[in-house]
């Protein structure tokens, strides 16, 4: 995990360090970050780090795309930044469908990888009964899929220790408080089963139609089955996380450890019971039978359109609002069907990305694009769209194309789905019928190979660099040439001592020991950022290299002192422009060292970097050629 420290620390103090880190967690490829002033927030420093795909703002969060080992990231950022997140995040600037899915992703995420591995037991053993390994009345059937059930028979309890964490209340009441959900002597069964007849009928003739069977202080009880549901134990954590907050106050700390959670259990329980859980449940009631008739009016077109824009609901992390309503239609029904042309649409970004790697010509490029595509197999699809289809916008449209078609194939044959869980192949086990029937996977490697196919086809067929699109190393031909920015002497970037440099973490290219305490622009370009703390300017050219100068070690903590900056972020400046000044010999006798890495940070879009040879370099030399 060392080979990811000084990843970590470069992410830490490109959010603005840790004091403007108010929140942090991770899903299966991104950092998800609750940033006090995202304005602080170097993003294209980041983005340009070798180890980030890329940095979005969505959903009140600042989400840093990592790929599939972001929880060894999550685990060195976490260290490197010592974070504690003990109090609230603020969600004061958020806006209220932000904070919504700020939430349930906050839920979700922390327990997918159980999710998934749940799923692909109860499907493995499906598969297995259709083989004839066993039958379905057999002690082993019963024994795997129901160890496979558990953590959907058992979701609020789950939920509740992934809510508690979020809205910060103790981990153990979140789980009480899911557990008392389960609680097979509170639900509809077992208060039905003790009375005669219901007390009274609510909302009789509807869809939310509710016996009452007891009062609670003469308060009448809508007895719910609460087991595998997921909303309303979310709400009932957070109401917990508001009861709490006048009762840390009130009682003593002394007795804390021991009151606090009791009286926050003794409020919301029954405010949950009898209010919370539901009014909650209606609600999801009202969302389920929205989603299934849309489904029922045409099923084609609904595949469509989910097929179409789930991409894009992804990248901005609005396809939390919908996740749930699969989980919520499994939970009633044992299958779902809502969230089925899902299944297809990741298939096609990988089949583009392959289409595309016959057509590259950067073998560097090529090179990025096969994990990239091993990585869109298992359902991880970020690296692909990216770092290849985005960016080539009509490829990406193509994605979208496959998808909604492969999304109305699966609507037009009711592709269901009979567990739940996984990402990409992973998927298709989800698909095993419970008695062995094998029509829905058929279905569904179907839809995939539409989506596959098509998006394959549009790309290698009709896509073509336009002008619009053309990457900045097709712009350029030949070489380029970066003049240095200070005079004094050279040494290889992997002598330096900051690990991130040596390792080439940040980007490649050269060391200067200054002699003289100025640096000048070493080519044409725009001054892309510049520091508060003025020890370090990045720049870009106008053919699009980008180049960081990072004058000294550790001189972040001088925190501007010494230095002095002529020029502002997004400023266009000649080669030979006077950028900063700083006083060599009092930084060096507040004990600094001025060793200052030079380095081109996109790289991976040059064929090579060949690096000044010298000793010494002066002001007209060439410090790095970026070879086209």
């Amino acid at each position: 995990m060392g080979k990811y420290q000084e990843l970590a620390r470069k992410i830490v103090e490109n959010v603005g360090g840790k004091e403007n880190i108010n929140g942090l967690t991770h899903c299966i490829t991104r950092l998800r970050f609750k940033l006090k002033n995202e304005e602080k927030a170097n993003d294209e420093i980041l983005k340009n780090m070798d180890g980030i795909v890329t940095v979005m703002r969505a959903g009140g969060q600042y989400q840093v795309v990592i790929g599939n080992h972001v929880p060894v990231v999550f685990e060195e950022v976490i260290k490197a930044g010592n974070l504690t997140f003990d109090e609230a995040v603020s969600t004061e600037k958020m806006r209220p469908f932000d904070m919504l899915i700020d939430g349930i992703s906050g839920c979700f995420q922390p327990f997918l990888a159980i999710l998934a591995a749940g799923g692909m037991i109860r499907g493995l053993t499906a598969f297995l009964v259709f083989l004839g390994a066993f039958d379905r009345g057999s002690g082993t059937f019963v024994m795997f899929d129901n160890i496979g059930d558990s953590v959907f028979q058992f979701m609020p309890v789950i939920i509740g220790l992934t809510a508690a964490r979020k809205f910060k209340v103790n981990e153990f009441v979140g789980m009480l408080l899911g557990a008392a959900l389960m609680n097979p002597s509170l639900s509809l069964e077992a208060l039905s089963g003790a009375a005669e007849a219901p007390l009274t009928t609510i909302f009789s003739g509807t869809i939310f139609e509710a016996p009452i069977y007891q009062t609670v202080f003469g308060i009448p009880w809508i007895a719910r089955n609460y087991a595998s549901s997921v909303i309303p134990i979310i709400f009932i954590v957070l109401l917990a996380s508001q009861i709490q907050k006048p009762i840390k106050k009130l009682v003593p700390e002394m007795i804390a450890n021991f009151f606090v959670p009791f009286f926050t259990v003794l409020i919301t329980m029954p405010l949950g019971f009898l209010l919370v859980g539901p009014v909650f449940t209606f609600a999801t009631d009202i969302l389920m039978a929205g989603f299934e008739t849309l489904l029922a009016l045409s099923p084609v077109i609904y595949g469509a359109i989910v097929g179409f824009f789930w991409q894009i609901l992804v990248m901005f992390g609005l396809h939390w609002a919908i996740v749930p309503m699969g989980l919520m239609q499994f939970s009633v029904n044992g299958w779902q069907n809502i969230m089925t042309p899902v299944a297809v649409v990741s298939f096609g970004q990988t089949a583009a990305l392959t289409a595309l790697y016959f057509k590259l010509r950067n073998p560097k490029d090529k090179a990025i694009a096969i994990p990239a595509i091993v990585s869109g197999i298992v359902g991880i699809t970020e690296p692909a769209i990216y770092g290849f289809t985005l960016p080539r916008k009509k490829i990406f449209i193509f994605t979208c194309v496959g998808g909604a078609l492969g999304g109305a194939y699966s609507g037009l044959m009711n592709l269901t789905s009979w567990n739940q869980g996984g990402l990409g192949i992973f998927t298709i086990p989800n698909y095993i019928r419970p008695d062995g029937d094998l029509t829905d996977v058929i279905n569904v490697l179907i839809g995939i190979a539409i989506a596959m196919v098509v998006s394959f086809a549009l790309t290698f067929f009709f896509w073509k660099e336009e002008a619009g699109e053309t990457d900045d190393r097709q712009k350029r031909s030949g070489k380029e040439i970066v003049k240095t920015p200070i005079q004094g002497q050279i040494a290889p970037l992997k002598t330096a001592k900051d690990a991130a440099f040596a390792q080439g973490t940040l980007g490649r290219g050269i060391l200067i020991y200054p002699e003289k305490g100025e640096v000048r622009a070493p080519f044409d370009g725009t001054v892309m950022t510049l520091f508060p703390t003025k020890h370090a300017i990045g720049m870009v050219s106008e053919t699009g290299l980008e180049l960081l100068i990072h004058v000294g070690l550790d001189t972040v903590q001088l925190e501007g002192k010494y230095f002095e900056s002529l020029v502002q972020q997004g400023e266009r400046v000649k080669q030979g422009d006077l950028l900063l000044r700083f006083d060599k010999k009092k930084i060096e006798k507040e004990g600094y060292s001025l060793e200052t890495p030079v380095i081109v940070t996109n790289y991976m879009d040059y064929l090579d970097i060949l690096e000044n040879q010298g000793e010494t370099v002066g002001p007209d030399d060439a410090l790095i050629t970026a070879l086209t």
